[in-house]
This record gives structure tokens, sequence and C-alpha cells, in this order.
């Protein structure tokens, strides 16, 4: 039991994070007009390449204007 709550105690701030990204990218997301190519391809980034697809739309995705 103590090593669940060990692994529990550092597996609940990751999650955390990770949906705080998912947020927080797909707002932005739909409040661009223009990104580096469809927006369609760049909410299945975000949702399903774990941790990493937020941070690649923030890196590559987003189109400065």
């Amino acid at each position: 039991m103590e090593i669940l709550t060990k692994y529990l105690s550092l597996l609940i701030p990751i999650l955390v994070i990770q949906l705080l990204l998912i947020i927080f990218a797909l707002v932005d997301l739909v409040r661009r007009d223009q990104t580096r190519g469809p927006k369609w391809m760049w909410v299945l980034v975000i949702l399903f390449v774990n941790m990493i697809g937020p941070i690649i739309y923030f890196l590559v995705g987003r189109e400065e204007v």
C-alpha cells in the first residue's frame, strides 16, 4: 500500500500537467485563425501524442501573425 501511495504522489502531478497542456493547446488552437497545417491534424497531435503533442504544437504548429 505504501508503494502505491508513493507512485500516485508522483503520477498525479504529471497527469495534471499533461491535462493542463492539452487544454491550453486546444484553446489556443481554436482561437487562432492560421496554423502551420490543418487544424484537425493539430487536434490529433495534441490529443494522441502524450505530453509531447501539446509542446510540439506550441513550438511548431503556431503561426505567428
